[in-house]
C-alpha cells in the first residue's frame, strides 16, 4: 500500500502548514516573532513564506510539503480552473515581509526575459542556487504589497524633470553626469542611461568619494530646510546603510512611496523599487527572481538588469480595492495579474466571512482566533497560525475573532 506523506492528505478538508522564515540580513528583529511566537534572540526574520516555491514549500503536518501535494494531486489541491490556466503548480507565494532596513535596489523580469536568462544561465552552466545566478526559475514576478504598519518604499521613475530639479546643486561627478544624460533628453532614455551609469559606477575607483560628496552635500541641504526633505531623508538613510554605494543617489530617480495600514501598492515586472521599512504582507507570482540594481553585498547583473527594466516614468501603482461588510470588514485586493489576489478579514463572532470560493487558498491568522469551516471538515486557527484549503474542500467559511489574510486565484 502507497502510504507516502501527500497519499495520507484529505484533500476535502483544510490543513494546517508550517512555513520557512527568512534570515536576511535585512530583517526586523521582532515583527515576524511576535507574530509566530518566538524569541526575540537578536537575530533577523525578514520573510516568512507561505507557499509552494522549491526554495522552501510550505509543509503539512504528514510531512508533505505543498510542493509535493501539488505536484502529485494538482486538480485536487489547485483545481481544474487554475491547472488547465498555470499547469500543475501554485501560481503565486504569499510572504510576510518585515524590514528594518531597506532592501536591494531591484527589477524582477517580465515573463519573456525570466524564460530567456533561465535558459541562458543553465546552457552556461551555471547550477542551481548560485549566488552569481540571476535568473532562478522561468517565471515573472510582478507582486502585490498591503502594509501591516506604516511602510516606506520606493518604486516606479520620477520624470526627468523631477530629477534635474532634484539634483540642482548637489555635488560629485557621479550627479553631474546624471544631470548631462537627463537633460540630453528627457525622456525614458535619459532615465535609462542615468540607472546605467549609477549601476556601472559600483566598485569603479573614486565611486565611493563621489558618492560620499553628494551624500555631503544632500546632508547640507537638508540641514538648511530642503524642499525636498523626504528625497534628501532617504538619500542620507540609504548612504548610512550602504556607505559608499551609489545606490543611495539613484534613490532620487525614483518616487518615493508612504503606506498607511491597510494600503497597498502594485509593483509590476519590470519597475524599478526598493522596500525601505516596515512590515507588510506581500504576494507574487510564485519566483524567486531578483535583479539587483544596488544597495546589496549579492551579485549585481547589470546588463540583465537595465534589459528587463521599464523605463517610462509613472506614478506608484496601487491595486483595485473593494471593501465590504458590516460587523465583519472584509478588503479584498486585485492587481492587473492573474496568478493571485488578496483579502484581508476583520472577522467579528456576529458575521462569519465567505473567504474565496474555490481554487488554492492560503490563509494566515495575523491576531486573534478563527475557525475555518467547510462542508466535509474545519480546522482551528490562532495568531502566526496558517493553513491551506485545497479545491477539493470547496467554500469555507471563517468563523471567530480575529484578522487575517487569503491568498487565491482570481
Amino acid at each position: 500500500m502507497n502510504t507516502s506523506p501527500t497519499t495520507a492528505v484529505d484533500l476535502a478538508a483544510p490543513h494546517l502548514i508550517e512555513n520557512t522564515v527568512q534570515p536576511y540580513d535585512w530583517g526586523s528583529h521582532e515583527h515576524i516573532q511576535n507574530l509566530l511566537g518566538l524569541p526575540r534572540d537578536g537575530r533577523p526574520a525578514a520573510e516568512l513564506w507561505l507557499g509552494a516555491h522549491p526554495s522552501a514549500p510550505s509543509r503539512l503536518g504528514t510531512g508533505a510539503s505543498l510542493a509535493d501535494l501539488v505536484a502529485a494531486t494538482p486538480v485536487e489541491v489547485l483545481g481544474r480552473r487554475v491547472t488547465d490556466r498555470f499547469g500543475p503548480r501554485l501560481p503565486y507565494l504569499l510572504k510576510v515581509l518585515a524590514a528594518r532596513r531597506a532592501l536591494s535596489l531591484q527589477v524582477h523580469p517580465r515573463p519573456h526575459a525570466a524564460r530567456a536568462g533561465y535558459h541562458r544561465e543553465a546552457r552556461a552552466g551555471l547550477p542551481a542556487g548560485a549566488a552569481h545566478r540571476s535568473f532562478h526559475d522561468t517565471e515573472h514576478k510582478p507582486e502585490m504589497l498591503v502594509a501591516l504598519t506604516p511602510f516606506e518604499g520606493l518604486a516606479g521613475f520620477r520624470s526627468p524633470r523631477a530629477v534635474i530639479e532634484l539634483i540642482d546643486g548637489l555635488q560629485g561627478g557621479l550627479v553631474a553626469r546624471i544631470r548631462e544624460a537627463l537633460e540630453g533628453t528627457r525622456s525614458s532614455a535619459g532615465l535609462r542611461s542615468a540607472l546605467e551609469l549609477l549601476v556601472a559606477a559600483r566598485g569603479a575607483p573614486g565611486c565611493a568619494q563621489d558618492v560620499a560628496a553628494t551624500v555631503a552635500s544632500v546632508r547640507a541641504r537638508a540641514a538648511e530646510g530642503s524642499p525636498s526633505a523626504r528625497a534628501d531623508a532617504t538619500v542620507l538613510q540609504l548612504a548610512a546603510e550602504h556607505p559608499g554605494d551609489p545606490g543611495a543617489v539613484a534613490s532620487l530617480l525614483l518616487n518615493r512611496v508612504s503606506l498607511e495600514p491597510g494600503e497597498a501598492m502594485f509593483i509590476p515586472a519590470g519597475e524599478v523599487h526598493a522596500y525601505l521599512s516596515g512590515l507588510g504582507v506581500e504576494i507574487m507570482a510564485a519566483s524567486d527572481n531578483v535583479l539587483r540594481a544596488g544597495l546589496t553585498t549579492k551579485h549585481v547583473d547589470a546588463d540583465a538588469l537595465v534589459e528587463c527594466a521599464a523605463f517610462a516614468p509613472r506614478p506608484p501603482a496601487r491595486p483595485d480595492t473593494v471593501v465590504a461588510g458590516s460587523e465583519s470588514l472584509v478588503t479584498s485586493y486585485r492587481a492587473p495579474v492573474s496568478e493571485f489576489a488578496l483579502m484581508t478579514a476583520d472577522v467579528h463572532p456576529a458575521e462569519p466571512v465567505a473567504l474565496a470560493p474555490d481554487g488554492p487558498r492560503i490563509v494566515l491568522v495575523l491576531d486573534g482566533s478563527v475557525r475555518l469551516l467547510t462542508a466535509t471538515g474545519e480546522v482551528d486557527l490562532r495568531r502566526g497560525e496558517s493553513c491551506l484549503v485545497p479545491d477539493a474542500a470547496g467554500p469555507v467559511t471563517a468563523d471567530g475573532a480575529a484578522h487575517l489574510v487569503c491568498a487565491w486565484v482570481p
